[in-house]
């Protein structure tokens, strides 16, 4: 987003709750509109007859935004304060003040930045779309300005480089000022003004590539139709005389048709090709002006890993215990492609997606048409609500929204209440599908949390966006097991955002190191997985019978199916990555560096004539971190074994949870929050342990079944 990706030593980062600083923030009241959140889900919104004599507020409560004309009143509203703050900051001498007024100049341009970066992919209105565009663009100009604004700068680093000062400032201020300067200067500000030139100069270059290069990842490829056989033709879209081939087709039942996409659509693009090289080398030469021998080594500055050498040592210890089980698993997939396809039974990188589901299938009766009347959308939010408010004493509250405070009649605004503190922030769930809509699952920060001058909290706001099916006229919206596992992920990020009492918005919500934000989301997915959570809340939507235990059992045990092989997959990705953003210039072609690899730490062979790495959009946001997910789960896998397997609803270990790696966020260095709830300093060894005993069957799922 526009705050991470352009705000320099403005960009925004972490999650938080800070210990001890909820006693001096004032307990928000109850209101008496809110309604219970699984009632709100199994109705239909009332869509316009809502509030329709009520005052029109705007989007998200902010005044402004009733109209797409206030986007320009906004950001020029931020850009004024902006310019005050500036002068503000340059004149205070150095102290905690000068990192509350930095935070404060952030808040300023984020609060318009994530705002609009949300409106102008979501907004079905095209005119508000614009409007939010047209508002990052002109926030985004004003970053570029302060990030090469001196004497901003040199305020911040006469307070860094004064010992007695840094040494009396509290530890959270300390890592908000420091995170501040290493955002400031790697941005290159520190540097003589020809170098400076030149960073900002490679920075919007960067910036370029990185946009082209993400269109090119999604752009299809053609083909003259007479090169296809005839009969699997119909399977993708004719264009005259053209086949357009848009994506592999990967649960496509014919080898053929696989194939066939796999070869096209990854067929190389020499425009494409050359756009990866120059960002790679783009991201390697500005690393090494800023000080950094790699880009790598710059990407992972704060993370869990630190740096990509314990990386390489987490993915080679990782893919050297899979090896086994992965070789198992392409065997297995060997016999049913053998058994449908006796023919041509070598595994080909095609075949795995499909096949592991044939398996799955196969073994297991896992047909999502059975478990969907079980999760209703209302139910869903209900489990939602009971776990929540048994693990952390938090209740969800569905409240109308005013008239012009959302973007779509059916999305739902949910108030996060805590037993004692009050209201701690709100959820604007966007859930169902509609045209134009990204379809993706995600989390947006729209406001983050921070203790303001007088005293008060600025609530935090955030937005859930799923795909859902509308209910019918005969059933209310339905979800897959899947789906019901996605809005549990959702949710932790959720729940990140909601459970901070930072100081600073900069250290807020989500904004923390990569390889640690994805873990309270990957936890809340062992949740959605266990039966006694799932009995809380799964009941036939028409008859409100129980999920049977066995079918719990079934679906967790099908998701060990090929689950080795997968998680080699993503240890091949992660690796290229590290590899494409190491030392450089390249040994290789990317193309050659992508063969190599494929065939250590994946096993199957590689095609030629395609370029895989040419689709790999994660190279633009995820940049030399893609091995964070796997991390993340090896952290999320250590905290559930040893803190919630014996009792998913120990009210002790999730208020330990929210006091240890809620309530930091980016404000503490994210290995302390993982030792503080594990109670022990986790090495690379035990990361890849905990990932290893993951892809076992549970055996605490069979004894529950035999109960």
């Amino acid at each position: 987003m526009l705050c991470t990706g352009r705000l320099g030593g403005f960009g925004a980062r972490a999650a938080a709750l800070r210990p001890g600083l909820g006693a001096a923030v004032r307990a928000r009241r109850v209101s008496t509109s809110w309604s219970p959140v699984g009632a709100a889900f199994s109705v239909k919104p009332q869509g316009s007859r809502w509030d329709l004599f009520g005052e029109r507020r705007g989007l998200f409560g902010v005044p402004e935004l009733s109209a797409p004309e206030g986007f320009h009143i906004a950001q020029e509203k931020a850009l004024r304060k902006t310019e005050l703050l500036v002068e503000r900051v340059c004149s205070t001498p150095p102290g905690p003040q000068t990192v509350l007024i930095f935070d404060e100049l952030s808040d300023s341009l984020c609060r318009v930045a994530d705002l609009a970066d949300f409106v102008k992919i979501a907004h079905p209105e095209p005119a508000f779309r614009e409007a939010a565009e047209a508002a990052c663009r002109s926030i985004g100009t004003m970053v570029e300005k302060l990030n090469t604004n001196v004497e901003l700068y040199q305020s911040l680093q006469k307070l860094l480089t004064d010992k007695k000062l840094v040494d009396s400032l509290d530890p959270e201020t300390r890592r908000v000022a420091e995170l501040f300067m290493f955002d400031f200067e790697i941005s290159g500000i520190h540097l003589d003004k020809e170098k400076r030139k030149r960073a900002v100069d490679l920075n919007v270059k960067i910036l370029d590539l990185s946009s082209t290069f993400l269109m090119g990842t999604n752009f299809p490829n053609k083909i003259e139709k007479h090169l296809l056989p005839e009969h699997i033709r119909h399977n993708f879209i004719s264009a005259g005389d053209h086949i357009i081939i848009d994506g592999l087709h990967a649960e496509a039942p014919d080898d053929l048709v696989r194939e066939a996409a796999y070869k096209i659509f990854l067929y190389p693009n020499a425009a494409q090709l050359k756009c990866l090289e120059e960002l790679l080398s783009s991201r390697d030469l500005l690393a090494k002006l800023v000080g950094y021998s790699t880009f790598s080594h710059r990407a992972l500055q704060g993370t869990i890993a630190k740096n990509p050498e314990t990386v390489m040592q987490f993915l080679e210890k990782l893919s050297d215990k899979l090896s086994e089980r992965t070789l198992k698993d392409f065997e297995m997939i060997r016999g049913m492609k053998m058994k449908l396809n006796p023919q041509n039974s070598e595994v080909m990188p095609w075949d795995p997606p499909y096949y592991s589901g044939v398996i799955r299938a196969e073994r297991y009766n896992i047909e999502p048409s059975l478990y969907c009347p079980f999760f209703s959308l209302g139910a869903c939010m209900e489990g939602l609500n009971i776990l929540l408010n048994r693990l952390l004493g938090i209740s969800l509250y569905a409240e109308q929204p005013a008239k012009g405070e959302v973007w779509s009649e059916d999305v739902r605004k949910l108030a996060v209440v805590h037993e004692s503190e009050g209201l701690l922030g709100y959820i604007y769930c966007d859930f169902f599908q509609r045209a134009d809509k990204p379809h993706q699952d995600c989390h947006f920060t729209i406001r983050g949390g921070r203790l303001k001058e007088d005293g008060d909290y600025q609530l935090p706001v955030v937005v859930l966006m799923l795909n859902l099916p509308r209910s019918s006229k005969s059933s209310p919206t339905l979800l897959t097991p899947g789906m019901m596992e996605n809005l549990f992920h959702e949710m932790g990020h959720a729940m990140h955002s909601m459970l901070g009492r930072t100081r600073y918005q900069h250290v807020t919500g989500t904004r923390c190191p990569t390889d640690f934000a994805e873990v309270p989301s990957i936890l809340m997915e062992y949740f959605a997985n266990d039966y006694r959570v799932v009995n809380q809340f799964a009941r036939h939507y028409q008859t409100g019978q129980p999920l049977p235990k066995n079918m719990v059992s079934r679906l967790c045990e099908s998701k060990k199916v090929c689950a080795a092989a997968d998680m080699q997959l993503q240890v091949f990705y992660a690796t290229l990555d590290q590899i494409y953003h190491g030392k450089h210039p390249l040994r290789n072609s990317t193309t050659d560096i992508l063969k190599e690899t494929q065939e250590r730490f994946y096993g199957l062979p590689y095609v030629p004539n395609t370029a895989w790495q040419l689709r790999f959009s994660h190279l633009v946001g995820y940049g030399a971190k893609y091995y964070s997910y796997l991390m993340s789960r090896a952290v999320a896998c250590m905290v559930w074994k040893e803190c919630f397997l014996q009792d998913p609803f120990n009210r002790a270990a999730g208020e330990r949870y929210r006091r240890e790696m809620l309530a930091h966020g980016g404000g503490r260095e994210p290995m302390l929050m993982v030792e503080g709830m594990l109670q022990k300093c986790p090495s690379v060894d035990d990361f890849v342990s905990a990932l290893i005993s993951d892809l076992d069957l549970d055996f605490e799922t069979f004894l529950m079944d035999s109960k």
